[in-house]
């Protein structure tokens, strides 16, 4: 069964309570159901981590490496801004990347500095950015 991780960045387990304008009132936990409910449908394998820390979004993902993770979608939240040590840590694992963010960073003036790193990137979408990344990760998986 295919093995992904959903990486949630800082603050995004305050999702529900943090700007509802911009990211809705859907909480951490009602979104990481949906989530887990897309991959019972799907036939998938889902692990969701969060972490404020970059430190521990790098183990997680040398962790994954040696767990048979195939496929990341994370939203790197505040980690797109300066996250140069993750961006290395990217390049580095041997499993495809696909980045979300609820909202389009480009129209807020914000550039990733991982999303060169990256297969693709959804953005803009709110949690439906969540799901065709992982559709998107799923179909490249299931392509080779």
């Amino acid at each position: 069964m295919t093995k992904l991780l959903v990486l949630q960045g800082p603050n995004m387990t305050y999702l529900g309570r943090r700007q509802p304008e911009l990211y809705g009132t859907t909480t951490a936990a009602e979104l990481d159901q949906l989530l887990n409910e897309h991959a019972r449908t799907n036939a998938y394998d889902l692990e969701i981590f969060y972490t404020h820390l970059e430190g521990e979004a790098i183990a997680r993902l040398y962790q994954a490496v040696d767990e048979g993770v195939e496929g990341l979608v994370m939203n790197p939240a505040g980690f797109l801004y300066a996250g140069y040590a993750l961006r290395d840590c990217l390049r580095a694992v041997s499993f495809p990347y696909i980045e979300v963010h609820m909202t389009n960073i480009e129209k807020r003036g914000i550039h990733s500095v991982l999303a060169e790193t990256s297969v693709g990137m959804v953005a803009g979408l709110g949690l439906q950015s969540y799901f065709l990344g992982l559709e998107a990760m799923l179909s490249l998986l299931r392509s080779k």
